[in-house]
Parts: C-alpha cells; structure tokens; sequence
C-alpha cells in the first residue's frame, strides 16, 4: 500500500468532508460519542487500571466508528452497534496497537518524572509549597520535561493515528501498521498541521457556549479521521453511493428531507485545484473555479500559451 502526499489545504477538506459524513447521521453520531465518553468515565472510577483499561481498548472503539463511517458512505445506515464492530474482528491486535501506545505513554510519563524532579512531582501530586528560590528551580524542570514529554509524545501519536484503520480495514499486524501510520503522518505533516490548528480553533469556540459545540465536534474529528485516511491511503475522496433518507430522530435538524452533497455536487478549481460545491463554483466552458479571479488567471495563462 502506498502513502500518498497530499497538499497542505487538505486539512481543511478533511474536515469538510467529515462535516458532510456527519450530517448523514447527526443523532446516532452524538448517541455513539456520549456512550463513549460514559464508558471513559465509568472506566475512570477506577483508579489508575481504569485509565489503563481504556487506552488499551480505544483503538477497539475507533476502528468501529471507522466501520461505522465506511457503512455510511455505502449508503447504509449507522447504528450503535457500530461502536462495538471492532470487537467481533481483529480485536487482539488492535488491543496490542492500544497496549503499545499504553507502553510507550508510561515511559514517557517516567521520563518526565526523571526529568522534572522530586519537587516537581511532590508539588504537583502533593501541593508541596516551595520557595522563591526553589520555585525558579522547579519551573526550569517543569519546562524542560513538557518539551520532552511533548517530543516523545507527538510521534507516539503518529504511530497511533492511523494504526486502528489499517489493523480493521487492510488486517495488518499492529507493529506494521504503526509504522506505516508513523511515516504517512511525516509525509503529509503540512496538511496535518493545518488540520490541527483548524481542529484547536474550532475546539475553543465549541467550548465558549458551555461546551455545548463538543457534541459536534467531536463527532466531525472522528469522520475527518476516516476522510483523511481515504484521501492518504487509497487516494479516494469521500464518495456518497446514495442518498441516506433523513430518519424521524433527525427531523429537528432540519423540516424536509435534505440532499447530503458527495463527490457528484463537488468539482475541482481548474486554477488552485481546491474541491468547492458545483452550486458555488464559477463556471468557464467545461471547467469550474473557486473564484472569477481564478477563472481570469486559468484564461489568461492559457491565452498565453496558445499565443506561444
């Protein structure tokens, strides 16, 4: 399988696209994120082995979601069972993705606690009070061990972003597949990084009206995943085989049944290449444009060569 490098402007279709494979299903995507975020805190009343319990079963939960999202796009319907599909194939190996991510975390919280020093850690974990003098001290190691801890953390991640997909989708053994996740985020790291910076905004404006925008957002961050994996992995952009009708529980989002734009309602700028909806588009002929001036640019270059 290749790794394909995409443009940096991807990041923002990415999430585009996720907004359009979200709206397929808005109420059984919000009902599948809240049961995952209550089986986290059930988890979390446990202490310590709970945390341990589900980072080592995420990769389970992600890989169906990711199967949810590739029924969707078949033109199927997504249900809660979709959040469990992980656990009826490859399961083993994608707990063995979780525990290698689970491993590598411990380390790095270990090397940190090595870096940072026992006041650093009796006044984070005891409230230990310091003074001025040691306070100076204290901060310099705290600084130190977030750029190391962020250092070892952000490729941890890389190894872990894609590893769940290729494990459920192509059967690939999870050390494989982490490493292919690893060099397909530092090819396309450009894209990923607009990706991200788009998905930190958007986090801060979703959490000013009391959080309440997470309840989108976190499902958008979860079909964006699926989206860029098609666009890296199989070069395929995001394709509705049919119309989905709009189901009696989605019916407050909107009062009539509503077309779900796919691949057919999008076209390709002829100058800058950017995907933009048909009804948007600038139009030229047999070629389509993000905005009348790229439609002069595109004209006025071909002018030019013809002229010479």
């Amino acid at each position: 399988m290749e790794v394909r490098h995409v443009k940096a402007r991807q990041g923002l279709q990415w999430i585009m696209s996720g907004f359009y494979l979200f709206r397929m299903a808005p109420m059984v995507w919000m009902l599948l994120c809240f049961t995952l975020i209550l089986i986290a805190m059930t988890l979390a009343i446990i202490p310590l082995l709970g945390q341990f319990i589900f980072t080592l079963i995420s990769p389970v939960f992600l890989a169906g979601l990711m199967l949810g999202c590739r029924e969707l796009e078949k033109g199927e319907k997504l249900d809660i069972a979709h959040l469990f599909a992980g656990f009826k194939k490859n399961t083993a190996p994608l707990i063995t993705v979780g525990g290698i991510y689970l491993i590598g975390q411990v380390l790095i919280v270990g090397i940190v606690m090595l870096i940072g020093g026992t006041a650093m850690m009796e006044m984070l974990l005891q409230g230990k009070r310091v003074n001025e003098n040691e306070l100076m001290e204290v901060a310099d190691d705290m600084l130190s061990a977030t750029l190391v801890a962020l250092a070892l953390s952000i490729p941890l991640l890389m190894a872990a972003w894609f590893s769940p997909l290729l494990v459920a989708f192509h059967n690939m053994p999870p050390i494989l597949a982490m490493k292919k996740s690893f060099f397909a985020c530092l090819k396309n790291i450009l894209p990923l990084q607009l990706y991200g910076v788009i998905l930190i905004i958007l986090t801060v404006i979703a959490i000013i009206p009391y959080g309440l925008g997470l309840i989108v957002l976190i499902p958008i961050i979860f079909t964006s995943i699926y989206v860029s994996y098609k666009d890296i992995f199989l070069s395929e952009p995001l394709t509705i085989k049919k119309s989905q009708t709009v189901a009696p529980e989605d019916t407050s989002w909107s009062s009539t049944e509503e077309e779900i734009p796919t691949e057919g309602d999008m076209v390709k700028c002829g100058q800058c290449g950017v995907h933009i909806l048909r009804n948007e588009a600038v139009s030229a002929g047999d070629k389509y444009f993000c905005s009348d001036e790229h439609r002069q640019q595109f004209q006025s270059s071909s002018e030019k060569k013809e002229t010479e």
